[in-house]
């Protein structure tokens, strides 16, 4: 049998990182609920707040990595509630597991908290003077939604649709409803551009940063498995 980067059926694999993140998602918003103070701990340990993250990102280049800059990061599995939590996840499952199998565990890992943080480091760059600290999985979430348009733009996704009383399951083209999402977004980042400590440009920001990746795994040999079966 091929490698899963050839050309046969690939080798189906847990998507392991994904349900790592999930897991520790939930665990660190479990500790939340159980903190005495809840929102002044976590916020303080994990949120960023972009007027020290500019603070920082103003100083030398070998000086980036402080608490406040690496907080790009730890943020990213920091939610505000329970709605934001299962909505993140609920979307990187759909669509991480494919881009997990398509390119790895670990390439997986990186581009989850690599373009993640950059579309923080964009939103704290956008609300620089900013003293709010802004949380959310929603910039890495939306870069692995744009890696996977970007790796498969022609696929198609099984769906059940509700018609009437019943639910009809139906094969939509990804990019319709990739597309439908961001529309989503690009209204919310306009028309309300911070919500409940989350920043909707971190959306659009994450979304663009993984289409631009994708592009890049596409066109260099070995780094992505293209000929996976549709969802």
């Amino acid at each position: 049998m091929k490698s899963a980067y050839g050309h046969s059926q690939p080798v189906p694999v847990w998507p392991l990182v994904l349900i790592g993140i999930g897991a520790l998602s939930l665990a660190i918003f479990i500790a939340q609920l159980l903190a005495v103070d809840s929102s002044a701990i976590w916020l303080n340990r994990m949120a960023f707040v972009p007027s020290q993250v500019m603070r920082v990102l103003a100083e030398p280049w070998t000086a980036w990595i402080q608490a406040d800059s690496l907080r790009l990061f730890s943020a990213l599995f920091l939610h505000i509630d329970w709605l934001h939590l299962v909505g993140n996840l609920a979307y990187l499952w759909v669509f991480g597991i494919t881009v997990e199998r398509a390119v790895g565990h670990w390439r997986f890992l990186f581009l989850f908290l690599l373009l993640g943080g950059l579309a923080n480091a964009i939103v704290a760059w956008q609300l620089n003077d900013s003293v709010r600290p802004v949380i959310g999985a929603s910039g890495g979430v939306s870069a692995i939604i744009g890696v996977y348009l970007g790796l498969f733009p022609f696929r198609r996704m099984g769906l059940w649709l509700p018609l009437g009383l019943y639910l009809q399951f139906a094969r939509v083209p990804a990019l319709l409803v990739i597309g439908s999402w961001f529309a989503v977004q690009l209204l919310f980042s306009v028309f309300g551009p911070i919500s409940g400590d989350v920043a909707w440009w971190s959306h659009v920001a994450g979304f663009i940063l993984g289409v631009i990746t994708a592009f890049f795994l596409r066109v260099i040999p070995g780094q992505a498995n293209l000929v996976l079966r549709e969802d």
